[in-house]
């Protein structure tokens, strides 16, 4: 395992990639709403963050089961818990949630952010998945401190998401982050406090939520990218990337577009 310490100037440049991957989300809040397919969504997406001077990291990411991902942005919608893939024939519809996940590099050093969309009304059921999740992130990043470890972030997702009866799924986790979208270490939603990789001032991590309103078994579509529940039961997902410090982390990444638009 290589873990990569950032300097303070690494940092800043991550931040500024970071930064405007919230801007993006902030962007697509604006489009998000019945009749609207998730490919406007991705040519929405790949035009702003072009414009903006960076390159969607996402787009031709390798994947090890298949073809690269063909998109700027994952449009993950209901039993999608993660990667979803842009689509003309994806058309949302009210009470759907979509989680988008989005990537940007810039100035060499990347930011990945992801957040979950309600479209129009949701049932007071999906909005307390959408909560609680939401809740578990920033529990995580409270335990994202020089000399706590990964395992921490992880008990702290998983004691808060299981306590309200939702599935913490497995197989996909948070990463490492900087000159490349993924490195060490990885940051599971679940875990032993006190285990795991110790955490150290400079490291920076994307900690991601994914989390089930039912079982937390999943499968992997036939596109070889999507991963749905096995029950059909929505997903959320929400993520922030942040840098370890000593006390308290620091969050690159942004919601405030996001929640100051009005859909």
């Amino acid at each position: 395992m290589k873990i990569f310490l950032k300097t303070e100037d690494e940092i800043e440049l991550m931040r500024r990639a970071n930064q405007l991957v919230g801007m993006t989300l902030g962007e697509l809040a604006k489009h998000i709403k019945p009749g609207v397919t998730t490919l406007q969504l991705d040519h929405i997406a790949e035009e702003f963050i072009r414009d903006h001077g960076a390159i969607p990291t996402f787009k031709n990411f390798p994947n090890p089961f298949g073809g690269p991902f063909p998109a700027s942005i994952c449009t993950s919608v209901n039993d999608v818990v993660v990667h979803g893939i842009p689509s003309d024939k994806t058309v949302l519809r009210e009470g759907d949630i979509i989680s988008i996940d989005c990537g940007t590099l810039l100035d060499g050093y990347n930011g990945d952010s992801c957040y979950t969309f309600a479209v129009g009304e949701v049932t007071e059921e999906v909005q307390n998945l959408l909560q609680t999740t939401k809740q578990s992130l920033y529990l995580g990043i409270e335990q994202a401190v020089a000399g706590k470890h990964v395992g921490d972030i992880g008990a702290a997702v998983q004691e808060h998401c299981e306590q309200a009866g939702y599935g913490v799924v497995r197989e996909v986790t948070g990463h490492g982050i900087g000159r490349k979208m993924h490195e060490d270490p990885p940051v599971p939603n679940y875990g032993n406090r006190g285990n795991g990789v110790l955490l150290k001032a400079g490291m920076c991590i994307a900690i991601e939520p994914m989390i089930t309103l039912g079982n937390r078994s999943v499968w992997l579509d036939a596109d070889r990218w999507a991963i749905r529940t096995r029950d059909g039961k929505p997903a959320a997902h929400f993520e922030h990337t942040v840098a370890i410090r000593r006390g308290k982390a620091d969050i690159l990444s942004t919601f405030d577009e996001i929640e100051s638009t009005s859909v």
